[in-house]
């Protein structure tokens, strides 16, 4: 049997928007509602340079990484081609205006995945 953990109301998650599920392991969880009340979750790291989907722009069942503009499905995490990658989603469930989690998901689902370090690469030290 799944159990779930409630996040928030639907309220709380703004249209065309998301809110940030901050977790003890791993990366925060984004979950996103669309103009039609449907609400997804997906790890809050675009498969391209890791930027925060969760401040992307929402549309239709997708979103727009603020990065680099990638799409990336709410459904299945996918990056809409010609772009490839994907990032991990989460299994919600709506149920009288509540909005739940997968419980074993969010606790161990994409915990190894970590945000790159964006910058130029460190160069090498040399001993003197």
């Amino acid at each position: 049997m799944t159990e779930w953990t409630r996040i928030c109301t639907l309220e709380d998650i703004p249209v065309l928007g998301s809110r940030r599920v901050e977790r003890s392991t791993g990366l925060d969880v984004a979950v996103f509602r669309n103009s039609q009340d449907e609400v997804f979750a997906l790890l809050d790291r675009c498969p391209h340079k890791g930027g925060p989907l969760s401040q992307g722009i929402v549309f239709g069942t997708s979103v727009a990484c603020p990065l680099h503009n990638w799409t990336i499905g709410l459904c299945d995490g996918q990056a809409s081609a010609p772009d490839e990658g994907c990032t991990p989603k989460f299994s919600v469930k709506l149920e009288e205006g509540l909005v739940y989690l997968n419980a074993a998901e969010l606790q161990n689902h994409g915990t190894d995945l970590v945000r790159p370090i964006a910058g130029p690469k460190p160069r090498p030290t040399t001993a003197a």
